[in-house]
């Protein structure tokens, strides 16, 4: 049994062990896979098993990939590969769900937390020397906003929502959420509409997944709804957002902040309106990669593969 691997640094860069997949067939890692059909065809060759995080796997490739009977997913989302045409080929499409929800529940709050207090900024400023020279025993280069009694929005309220909205409610905020579906044992917060919850809220997290229904979900006409001076923060997927329409906003003093860990084009680029945004904190899609939610994302895959071969898939999601 022959198991590529296309793209494992992201998930692995050095400080977990691929021994689980290795324990399981001839395993081949690559860090990475460079994003032409060809390559990635080539690299798949004979293999029975091909591992993705974000290295496409496209309706070509598995035409192409005679022997392929198995695509795992280093990832909860699976739209990188063509999982349609992974299934008229009977071939199972695995994801990784819920690996990272403490991580990004964690991560979103630290984004909110660093607009509220901007804690690495005055501590670079102390760090200059600014504190040493200064005439009073205190002082704040931006705003300090305290969040009891304040409003926190959840777009999206499965388990990453929830797990968020818990670390803002021990801060003492009221909770909203929106969802598709109502989870009817939860009394965490109050389920509103949407247009309620751009009105009301103070902050707005997003935390849905991508379809044709949420995409450019916050855009001009949602940014207009929202309070004036509100914050939001995007944990989940960068085209939930209009990101001109989110700059022009921010520019323009509609919204006070925002925190974003992803953006519509992976790695951003030069020209992303939001680079010269006012008023935006921007991280490189890090909130899943804490090395323990890594190491249960390996857990889990390793598992998925085990399963395919025991004769039993599991979070086949095709």
């Amino acid at each position: 049994m022959k198991i590529v691997i296309l793209d494992g640094y992201t998930e692995n860069p050095g400080d977990l062990s691929w021994a689980g997949f290795e324990s399981l067939g001839a395993l081949t890692v690559y860090d990475r896979t460079p994003m032409d059909e060809t390559v990635i065809i080539d690299r798949i060759g004979d293999a029975e098993i091909a591992i993705t995080n974000k290295t496409l796997i496209s309706c070509g490739t598995i035409e192409a990939c005679k022997n392929l009977k198995y695509i795992g997913v280093l990832a909860t989302g699976y739209n990188v590969v063509d999982v349609e045409a992974a299934r008229e080929r009977d071939i199972p499409v695995a994801n990784i769900p819920a690996y990272g929800t403490e991580a990004v529940a964690q991560f979103a709050m630290a984004l909110l937390l660093g607009i509220c207090h901007r804690v690495e900024d005055h501590s670079a400023s102390v760090l200059r020397g600014d504190w040493t020279g200064s005439p009073d025993f205190c002082y704040w280069n931006h705003p300090l906003i305290e969040l009891t009694g304040k409003t926190f929005g959840c777009i999206g309220f499965g388990r990453i929502g929830q797990a968020t909205a818990q670390v803002a409610k021990a801060l003492g905020m009221r909770i909203l959420a929106t969802d598709v579906q109502v989870d009817p044992v939860q009394d965490l917060a109050e389920y509103v509409d949407l247009d309620t919850l751009l009105r009301e809220s103070d902050v707005v997290s997003l935390h849905c997944p991508l379809t044709s229904e949420t995409e450019g979900i916050i855009n001009k006409d949602a940014l207009a709804k929202m309070k004036e001076g509100a914050i939001l923060i995007n944990t989940s997927r960068g085209p939930l957002i209009q990101e001109q329409d989110l700059a022009d906003a921010l520019n323009a003093g509609k919204l006070y902040a925002a925190g974003v860990d992803v953006v519509s084009v992976e790695p951003i680029r030069a020209d992303n309106p939001l680079l010269t945004a006012k008023n935006i904190l921007i991280t490189p899609h890090i909130a899943w990669a804490p090395r323990e939610s890594r190491s249960r994302l390996m857990d889990i895959a390793m598992a998925n593969l085990r399963a395919f071969l025991d004769g039993t898939p599991q979070n086949v999601v095709n």
